[in-house]
């Protein structure tokens, strides 16, 4: 057991990808946690396409990607909020559109500006490939919004459950929310290297959605959200390194398979564990039965 553990450990690429996947774990499921108490769950997925842009136009102009998709994705959400500010169309409906605009786009300026940013890697990640840069820039990201999270939690709870209350009380809503976006765009910009733009909204929301099912309070949903998505992580990196799966699929399929054993065994919103759950389901049983004789 002891040997299946560190035959891994032996390469530097799986180190690389082990210490990456365990830093996104913990800073996927921080974030993902605001957007899920705020239910904006879709907005994820949107900066994570709305990033395609500004990496063909980066890679283009032979600057950093990575800037150019910071400022592409940020960007998205200030045209979702513009749309919604200027009409009476829905935030959702904004978003749907500004996810399929941005991401049209992206695909015609790679197409256009004949670029040979390899499309494929960053729809499906590559976390496998990852560099002792990107290992030094995740964990930079890491630290700099878990240390942010951490000195202004107060404030952003109180946004995060009244937003119109913060206001009342004079807190800089505004700045709060560039702040998030800023948080949230960084975090996929991290996490594109290891699950792609397709998946990444997964690793975003799967562990802290899993954790919404075991606990109640906001910070004890961050702390078991980024235990789940460190086990996930590091799981899918295993049985992609055993099974010769792709390691961005084999770690969102993980959070999934946890998301479902917490949805059906969870002990206070499990679906086959909640009070009464099995007197209902014996009396719909007999129901049955007696219906057929």
């Amino acid at each position: 057991m002891l040997e299946l553990i560190l035959e891994p450990l032996s390469f530097e690429f799986m180190r690389n990808a082990l210490f990456t996947a365990i830093l996104l774990g913990v800073l996927c499921a921080v974030v993902g946690s605001y957007l899920i108490v705020q239910r904006m769950g879709l907005l994820g997925d949107v900066i994570a396409h709305a990033v395609l842009p500004g990496l063909a136009i980066a890679f283009f102009l032979g600057v950093d990607i990575f800037l150019g998709a910071f400022i592409s994705g940020t960007l998205s959400t200030f045209v979702i909020a513009w749309i919604q500010s200027q009409s009476r169309v829905k935030v959702d409906v904004a978003m749907a559109l500004v996810f399929s605009g941005f991401l049209a786009l992206g695909i015609l300026l790679i197409t256009v500006l004949r670029s040979k940013l390899d499309l494929h890697h960053f729809l499906f990640g590559d976390i496998l490939g990852v560099t002792t840069g990107d290992v030094w820039r995740t964990l930079v990201i890491t630290l700099v919004i878990l240390f942010l999270v951490k000195l202004f939690y107060k404030e952003l709870l109180f946004y995060t459950f009244d937003a119109l209350g913060a206001q009342a009380c004079g807190l800089p809503i505004n700045l709060i929310q560039l702040g998030l976006t800023a948080a949230i765009t960084l975090t996929i910009i991290a996490s594109m290297q290891a699950v792609g733009v397709v998946l990444v909204v997964s690793l975003l929301i799967g562990p802290g959605i899993t954790a919404y099912l075991l606990v109640k309070e906001l910070h004890e949903m961050m702390i078991f959200g980024s235990l789940i998505g460190v086990i996930s992580s590091v799981s899918g990196m295993y049985i992609s390194y055993y099974f010769n799966v792709p390691s961005g699929a084999a770690i969102v399929l993980v959070v999934t398979g946890l998301f479902l054993l917490a949805l059906l065994l969870s002990p206070s919103q499990g679906i086959l564990t909640r009070p009464g759950q099995n007197n209902r389901a014996v009396k719909i049983w007999r129901q049955t039965i007696n219906g057929k004789h």
